[in-house]
């Protein structure tokens, strides 16, 4: 079976439905921050997702300028999904991944939360 077809909408709707099941308190710590959906991870690497920035925790005051980038990449999501439901649950899993690591939460602490 091959990779899911979804349109380039379809799939940034999923995204901003991802976002909209964010907690809002969440949403509201998350200090300039952006969301980009782009089709393939840099250097062909196979990443569902990227947080591009310096952790909340690790932050100094030199670091407060460029917003962080977390990229959503539909390439790599569709080629491991089936479904559109299988799609949605994985866009869902990575926006809570990059957002923890915003926070400065490792995949460790999310995995032993239940974030596969």
């Amino acid at each position: 079976m091959g990779p899911m077809q979804m349109s380039p909408d379809r799939f940034d709707e999923l995204v901003a439905d991802a976002l909209d099941q964010v907690p809002q308190e969440l949403l509201d710590m998350l200090d300039n921050v952006v969301f980009l959906v782009e089709d393939e991870a840099p250097d062909g690497q196979d990443l569902l997702g990227l947080y591009e920035g310096v952790p909340r925790t690790e932050r100094t005051w030199g670091d407060m300028g460029l917003p962080d980038r977390i990229f959503i990449y539909r390439g790599p999501t569709l080629r491991m999904c089936h479904t559109p439901e299988e799609v949605a649950d994985e866009v869902a899993i990575t926006v809570v991944h990059e957002i923890a690591h915003h926070f400065g939460i490792d995949d460790e602490r999310l995995h032993a939360l239940g974030w596969g």
